[in-house]
């Protein structure tokens, strides 16, 4: 199966945040935190370039917490600003609220300089699609977002949000990238939702799943369903459509049914923490 979307409105979203760019302070780049490198868009590095960088690891609940402080480690190695949260818990936002503080005090600094106070940090949020970048933002505002004037854009129909006194937010679209060099990146995207998933062969998916989770996360599958996880992957998965009563109309056990259920539960963690990468191996 060849992964691989990227849609026309990707090519427009991209050339409007190389030219949104020079509005904002930082770049805030949302990753999942169950496969940090791979949910990053290489193109970002590029784009925001010389601008201070606060790395976001969303859905941090549902990945490895080992594995979270490694890759942790791994982007602040980078240079960059590093906060794991889980978007939908109001909790993270004090959390999220110091890093972005740490990673603006110099242009703050510059600003005392200049003798201007208290003017908001101007962030410019990316990410991939199905990262969470919603979310993150009306928890973040915790209210109605609202949007700002008097400033750049605004005129143009950009959309600024405020979240607080001081920090102001520029939303971009989910945007991937033209081609996956490495199709192991474009599977991984597939497995959180980040390709559509019409686009994609539902029981072959649910099969490289339940080859990594046998490997690495052993004993996964079969506490959840009560299979023999030692047994061929798409065994299992048939095992797994008898025991969860997958059945078409006719009476024939349902694959893609059980496929999609294997999915589904990956994704809203009740297979449990998974993280599908390591520094080392993304890094290759």
């Amino acid at each position: 199966m060849n992964f691989q979307w990227y849609p026309g409105h990707m090519t427009k979203a991209k050339r409007q945040m190389q030219e949104d760019i020079k509005l904002v302070d930082m770049v805030i780049e949302l990753v999942d935190a169950r496969l940090p490198l791979s949910s990053r868009n290489p193109d970002i590095d590029e784009l925001g370039k010389n601008k201070s960088r606060v790395i976001l690891m969303n859905k941090a609940d549902l990945s490895d917490e080992s594995k979270n402080n490694l890759w942790k480690n791994y982007f602040e190695e980078k240079g960059c600003f590093v906060v794991t949260a889980d978007s939908r818990n109001r909790g993270s936002v004090k959390q999220i609220q110091n890093v972005i503080d740490k990673a603006s005090a110099e242009k703050k600094e510059r600003d005392r300089k200049r003798g201007i106070l208290n003017r908001p940090v101007r962030a410019m949020i990316v990410g991939i699609p199905n990262v969470g970048k919603s979310t993150f933002i009306n928890t973040f505002a915790g209210r109605a977002t609202a949007k700002t004037g008097n400033k750049p854009g605004v005129t143009k129909g950009k959309q600024w949000v405020k979240l607080n006194k001081s920090v102001e937010l520029l939303d971009t679209p989910g945007i991937l990238w033209p081609k996956f060099d490495d199709q192991l990146v474009g599977m991984r995207l597939a497995l959180i939702g980040s390709i559509k998933d019409e686009l994609l062969q539902s029981e072959e998916l649910a099969i490289n799943l339940i080859d990594f989770l046998k490997e690495n996360y052993c004993g996964t599958i079969s506490d959840r369903y009560n299979v023999n996880e030692e047994n061929e992957s798409s065994q299992v998965l048939m095992d797994i459509a008898e025991i969860r009563g997958c059945l078409k109309g006719g009476g024939d056990y349902d694959y893609d049914k059980a496929a999609s259920l294997v999915l589904d539960e990956f994704r809203s963690g009740r297979l449990g923490r998974i993280t599908l990468e390591v520094p080392q191996e993304g890094e290759k």
